[in-house]
């Protein structure tokens, strides 16, 4: 699946990706393959990504490395949207 995480300061990241779980307001969910689409408040919390991410050096320090090969980006809110196997992440 694809996914673009966006900040009011930059896109952080923008690739192919195999999941992306995020902190909703109600607890943690994830992402796969072929989701059904949906759009959802996030809150504070870590964004999960689950692949081979390619960070341009400008954003990298953003990130943290996880466990089992996750990579991590702490978020204070947020919106996510799931459509046609693309993510995309509006986070502050």
């Amino acid at each position: 699946m694809y996914l673009e995480i966006v900040t009011p300061e930059a896109i952080l990241f923008s690739g192919e990706v195999i999941s992306v779980a995020v902190p909703g307001m109600d607890g943690e969910f994830q992402m796969l393959d072929n989701h059904a689409p949906i759009v959802a408040s996030l809150g504070q919390g870590t964004v999960k990504v689950y692949g081979d991410l390619k960070l341009e050096a400008n954003v990298a320090a953003k990130f943290t490395k996880g466990d089992q090969g996750a990579t991590l980006l702490q978020i204070n809110s947020g919106t996510v949207e799931m459509k046609d196997n693309k993510v995309i992440v509006l986070a502050d």
